[in-house]
């Protein structure tokens, strides 16, 4: 493929220490695009492969040297188009849902790897000790990484650029978390960028790969250059128009929707017990912007900056420089342990970005854990002296940086919330789905979102369908039923389309389907629509799908936490609300082509995957 791509992507084997390139075919790519698409391709690809050896993926160990880890950028990724800097990450098995794993970061990473002259890497095997991967120019080499394990990410990527006398490089590394197996281990690159959830981070610690550099001259060739410059000015002036990209993210960042979500009566707080947090204005992004903000920091390509630089002048939790914290961050690590000190939240934020960790799934199970201990389900001798309270910010400082190290009670909440309540006896405390803990948007006050969490194919994920951009941003009546299904299915497909591309989810605010096309039409020379971009992104969903369902995820899987469909709201602006799951998905279902949750012959022949 001549236009928008390298044409060109590695593969690793680091138990044999080779690699050799590959292309891929402008069939497939016209049918994936890239990114999330392509990786999904080659995946189904290897599990048909293992499947042939007699390998039953079901039981396949995530962390065995056989799990494949994929590095993907997409025809947008790279170019003057909008926040292009981005790539996707996924493994075939997450360590910690026992699924798919699936990662997206923002940076630059994506954008030095494709000028380095790679599409993607795929890793398989294991080495022997500790290695890195430089990947410059074009020229690729595997390095002894002795010295770098046991770093941090802003120490590795340090380290990194000094030794290879790239100030700019895109380094991608793993910290002490992902060395140390925790099922909760990300991906960092640029220091405080992440391929955030599901665990990849320990895959790649698996593996013995420390890090990834990247960086060269080479740029995609764009095949209708006039075009696209035209096109680029119309979209950037779009998003300069559009109150969300235009003004909200670039003035607060992500955290702009601590008060709006709270205020909407949906911001799960002590273990989503209640959804109204009365000090919400102490963690809101306003908040953040006054008192803690240095400055912006745009990932590359981006024209909303809505990234973060940040610092605690004072107190015991002082840092001098980081960056975030994001809203998820915000809401998990403050807001569901009802933590309202901002200068607490960064810092425990910031543990998660050296160390490498999703703040997610931590705050999450802390919050689980703050629940266990109120009912007395955890027996004291197990928490070795930590006050393990709601509100009390020194424990989630001090359990975010052991469960790095599976110090003491780190142990458990570096396993995710499902081991842990499931260890204790309260597995419905939980607060996850399909063994990944939810983001911060409580679906009892959104029913959209609901319906997300419940069918998302990587488990409890506000990204894979962010309804709330209707619901909460947009004007779609979010405590009815009706509509959601549809709702849900095209946000889902979109999403997947967009990750393919790849550039930055925040566009889908401002741009639609047909700004799409005339992105990727003009960079790859094909004649595009937003139907046949909506079906491609159809084709991945349902392809993820497959490879879920190959693990034994069915129907019966795509639920919610008992709370959300059997506990209503308590207080607010959504009180009494439930979520009626049953109705949604069985339409859900319908549109989708799905028999319990598993895609029909007839679907799998309509999208061209038989």
């Amino acid at each position: 493929m001549e236009f928008g791509y390298m044409n060109k992507w590695l593969k690793i084997n680091l138990t044999l220490g080779e690699f050799k390139d590959f292309s891929i075919s402008e069939d497939i790519l016209r049918k994936f695009i890239g990114g999330k698409g392509i990786a999904i391709h080659l995946l189904w690809k290897y599990i048909t492969k293992l499947e042939e050896k007699g390998i039953n993926v079901m039981e396949f160990d995530a962390l065995s040297p056989e799990n494949m880890l994929i590095f993907a950028t997409g025809p947008v990724t790279g170019t003057r188009s909008p926040n292009s800097g981005r790539h996707h990450v996924m493994a075939m098995k997450s360590p910690l849902t026992g699924s798919i794993g699936s990662g997206n970061s923002g940076g630059r990473w994506g954008a030095k790897l494709k000028f380095a002259g790679y599409d993607g890497i795929v890793v398989i095997g294991k080495a022997e000790n500790p290695v890195y991967i430089s990947i410059i120019d074009g020229i690729v080499e595997i390095h002894d990484a002795t010295k770098l394990w046991g770093m941090n990410s802003i120490e590795t990527s340090t380290e990194l650029r000094k030794k290879h006398d790239k100030k700019r490089a895109g380094v991608s590394c793993i910290g002490p978390a992902g060395e140390n197996l925790i099922p909760m281990a990300v991906i960092m690159n640029e220091e405080h960028r992440a391929a955030g959830r599901t665990g990849l981070g320990a895959v790649m610690g698996s593996k013995n790969l420390k890090a990834i550099i990247v960086e060269g001259e080479r740029k995609p060739i764009i095949a209708q250059q006039d075009k696209f410059d035209i096109k680029v000015k119309e979209h950037v002036e779009k998003l300069k128009e559009n109150g969300v990209t235009g003004t909200g993210l670039p003035t607060y960042g992500t955290a702009v929707l601590v008060n709006i979500i709270n205020q909407n009566g949906m911001l799960p707080t002590n273990n989503w017990q209640t959804v109204v947090n009365p000090e919400a204005e102490k963690i809101s992004g306003e908040t953040l912007t006054e008192e803690y903000l240095i400055n912006k920091h745009p990932c590359w390509g981006c024209v909303v900056a809505c990234g973060r630089k940040s610092k605690v002048d004072k107190g015991n939790y002082k840092t001098t420089y980081t960056e975030g914290p994001e809203y998820e961050s915000i809401w998990a690590l403050g807001g569901s342990t009802s933590m309202n000190n901002m200068g607490a939240v960064i810092r425990a934020n910031h543990y998660c970005d050296i160390l490498g960790m999703d703040p997610i799934s931590i705050g999450s199970t802390i919050a689980a854990a703050m629940e266990l201990n109120e009912k007395g389900m955890i027996p004291e001798e197990d928490l070795q002296g930590i006050d393990l309270r709601f509100g009390n910010a020194d424990a989630v400082v001090e359990l975010t940086w052991m469960a790095a190290f599976r110090q003491g009670f780190g142990f458990w909440i570096g396993e995710g919330s499902r081991k842990m309540c499931q260890h204790y006896g309260a597995p419905d405390l939980s607060m996850e789905v399909k063994g990944l803990e939810m983001p911060a948007y409580d679906p009892r006050g959104a029913k959209g979102i609901g319906l997300n969490y419940a069918t998302g194919n990587r488990g409890g994920c506000h990204v894979t369908g962010y309804t709330i951009a209707a619901e909460i941003l947009g004007d779609v009546d979010r405590f009815t039923t009706d509509g959601k299904a549809e709702l849900t299915k095209i946000f889902q497909d979109f999403t997947s389309l967009v990750n393919s591309s790849v550039n930055c989810l925040f566009l889908t605010f401002a741009l639609g389907l047909d700004e799409y096309a005339e992105m990727i039409g003009p960079i790859t020379g094909w004649e595009v629509d937003s139907d046949e971009l909506l079906t491609t992104g159809e084709r991945i969903t349902n392809l993820e799908r497959m490879i879920i369902n190959k693990m034994g995820i069915t129907g019966k899987d795509d639920t919610l936490p008992k709370r959300l469909l059997e506990e209503q709201m308590p207080e607010g602006p959504s009180a009494g609300q439930t979520v009626d799951l049953a109705t949604m998905k069985e339409e859900y279902y319908k549109l989708r082509g799905w028999v319990d949750g598993i895609p029909s012959e007839e679907k799998v022949i309509e999208l061209g995957l038989k």
